[in-house]
């Protein structure tokens, strides 16, 4: 039978971290319109009647084949909103899932006969595929055998338990379904558990010190520095789902940044502050572990501001606190691959007067927008779980994660929006940090670049173009997963494997023919890589913090627990 691919869900949802932080300060509803670039292509469509005939005439001989009970449209076997039996076995049922997805594609397909720019072609594109998944028939609650079996097995509770979660959701935002029970999970409980103490606090970060697991450690330590949109227990899950606790039984020694939750009083912290905390945590690192040299290791918007700290301490002389880099889903170039392609000036300005009049940009209204990217994933698929059968959502602890929302100051966004806007970090000198002009190219540490090969957020490709503008060798890694997947993979899981090359000196579309693909995680890879460059073992400190950095907490700390 002749399914239907739903691939376009994963190939077309790219929309990285600054087109976001756009989006999010605009709202959802300026997302899902098409605007302009809408009625651009309703004029190309009005020029070109006889694309449309086509069209129509094509649609009008599947659905008599399907009338006819003739047709051999399907599904594919990965899209889960037919898993249903009742789907496939009820002649309606499959008439009408026939007929969907029928008119479905030959809506898409009318997108590829109106030859648009690429950026209104994508805002078109987006446009119309979350329409058109908007109205599948597994959403309607009078169609949906699940619907109607979910009346049958909880005798009719599910039509009031439904609307009643919806409501729940609509009162506050973000205004989407409930992905996970809010009391499945606590920090310091169940999340972001591996010993640990706050050594330092400061008024943008507290600084956390891991616990040695082994009887000695590698003399250079390791600081993460973590997205500035999300807490950083992502990079401390859980008991056997963390990075930390894994390379802390490496034998490493292991220091986080936790970003405070700022609220408006913090709007003017910007691209100096926050490079001026990663120089205080590296200061107490030093001294802590006795250390001269540190790796740092950055995240997503964490990955963007360690490698501008990094460019400044090599632009002063002071490369040599470093002993490497990390980036992990990290877009350095913005080259088709965010504002510089989908948004204009005019867009991003309004977005950055609207985090400046309330003083941060809402992590709750970047939450909306996350989702929106995977509709059927993170909209649809909890549309029906919620509303229309009456459940709650499962526990899963990256969705508690993920729902943990926190805000950006609104100098940040500005300098984070500016940055990508006119794509300064491709462009030696056009921004600044702590009074120095900021060049990737002479970072000429080692550097160990991870990208996921289904991110819809930070493209690999757009993380690959980005490890090029270093000045340093690069091991570039492709996980096989997506934004947040490819961090969280500890090792054991028998599906994963990732690709990776010593050096990024071909074409991102050349790469992936001279990577060598590997079977496992990527972490134990990174941990060899690290060990490379940590120096001797010594015995590891019977007490954490020092003289000066005196334990102040148990780990996670506070500022983790801030809402």
């Amino acid at each position: 039978m002749a399914s239907v691919d739903d691939s376009r869900e994963v190939a077309g949802a790219a929309a990285p971290l600054d087109l976001l932080l756009t989006q999010a300060a605009q709202g959802t509803v300026r997302r899902l319109s098409p605007g302009k670039p809408g009625l651009k292509f309703l004029g190309g469509l009005a020029r070109r009647p006889d694309r449309v005939a086509a069209r129509a005439r094509s649609l009008a001989g599947q659905l008599a084949q399907i009338a006819a009970g003739t047709s051999d449209v399907a599904p594919s076997k990965r899209d889960k909103r037919f898993a249903d039996p009742a789907w496939t076995e009820n002649p309606v049922l499959r008439r009408l899932v026939q007929a969907y997805l029928a008119t479905g594609e030959t809506a898409l397909g009318l997108l590829h006969d109106v030859p648009l720019e690429w950026r209104d072609a994508e805002r078109v594109r987006s446009a119309g595929s979350n329409l058109v998944d908007a109205l599948s028939p597994s959403n309607n609650p009078l169609i949906s055998p699940v619907a109607w079996k979910a009346f049958i097995d909880s005798a009719g509770a599910n039509v009031v338990k439904g609307p009643r979660n919806l409501v729940r959701d609509l009162a506050s935002t973000p205004r989407i379904p409930t992905m996970v029970d809010p009391d499945a999970y606590e920090v310091g409980r169940d999340l972001a558990v591996t010993p640990g103490a706050v050594v330092l606090r400061t008024p943008v970060f507290e600084l956390i010190q891991y616990r040695p697991t082994t009887p000695t450690v590698r003399t250079v330590p390791v600081l993460f520095v973590p997205p500035t949109i999300n807490k950083y227990y992502v990079l401390d899950l859980a008991p056997g789902r963390s990075m930390v606790e894994h390379l802390v039984d490496q034998g490493q020694q292991v220091f986080m940044m936790s970003w405070r939750n700022p609220d408006a009083r913090h709007r003017d912290w910007g691209l100096d502050t926050y490079g001026t905390a990663i120089t205080d945590a590296l200061d107490a690192v030093e001294e802590i572990s006795g250390a001269d040299t540190t790796h740092l290791l950055g995240t997503c918007s964490g990955g963007i501001l360690a490698s501008m700290t990094a460019a400044v301490l090599a632009a002063t002389g002071r490369q040599d606190r470093l002993a490497s880099l990390s980036l992990l889903v990290t877009v350095l170039d913005h080259t088709r691959a965010g504002l510089t392609g989908l948004m204009d000036a005019d867009a991003a300005a309004q977005a950055v007067e609207a985090s400046r009049r309330a003083g941060y940009l809402d992590g709750r209204k970047l939450a909306e927008v996350f989702a929106w990217l995977r509709p059927n994933d993170l909209i649809w698929n909890y549309w029906v779980n919620n509303y229309l059968q009456g459940k709650q959502p499962p526990k899963f602890d990256i969705l508690s994660w993920n729902s943990d929302t926190t805000r950006m100051t609104a100098q940040l966004h500005a300098d984070f929006v500016d940055v990508a806007l006119h794509n300064k970090l491709t462009h030696p000198g056009s921004v600044t940090m702590l009074g120095t002009e900021v060049d990737l190219s002479q970072i000429t540490l080692d550097s160990y670049v991870l990208a996921g090969s289904a991110d819809h957020i930070c493209p690999w490709d757009a993380c690959y173009r980005s490890s090029q503008l270093l000045g340093g060798k690069v091991r570039f890694v492709q996980s096989t997963n997506g934004h947040i997947a490819a961090l969280v993979n500890p090792p054991g899981n028998p599906k994963s494997s990732y690709r990776v090359t010593d050096g990024n000196s071909v074409p991102a579309a050349q790469w992936t023919e001279t990577a060598r693909t590997e079977k496992g995680s990527w972490w134990p890879d990174h941990a060899a890589w690290l060990g490379e460059r940590s120096g001797p073992d010594k015995p590891a400190p019977d007490e954490l913090g020092s003289a000066r950095f005196r334990v102040r907490e148990d780990a996670p700390g506070s500022y983790v627990r801030d809402k």
